[in-house]
């Protein structure tokens, strides 16, 4: 039925040719999820408080020293706004 010739030489071929295709539908699988874009990051179950808020601009850059800790006196109900005893 099967001859030297035909069909029945293809036996060791396959094996490899199919490792290749597993190796080729992992690797695409592989790809497609690490091309994905990072989840958004949790949202917190509380708002920020405004002290917190206040760290946050001051580890930013956007307000300085002098001027967070004036606003956290301010927030915190000190008498001394500015620095002065």
């Amino acid at each position: 039925m099967w001859s030297h010739d035909g069909w029945g030489s293809w036996w060791f071929v396959m094996p490899p040719l199919m490792l290749a295709f597993w190796v080729a539908v992992i690797w695409v699988v592989v790809n497609l999820i690490s091309d994905r874009p990072d989840p958004a990051p949790p949202v917190s179950e509380h708002p920020a408080g405004p002290e917190e808020v206040l760290a946050q601009r001051y580890a930013r850059g956007e307000i300085d020293d002098n001027d967070y800790q004036r606003r956290l006196d301010i927030l915190r109900g000190s008498r001394r706004a500015g620095g002065e005893p």
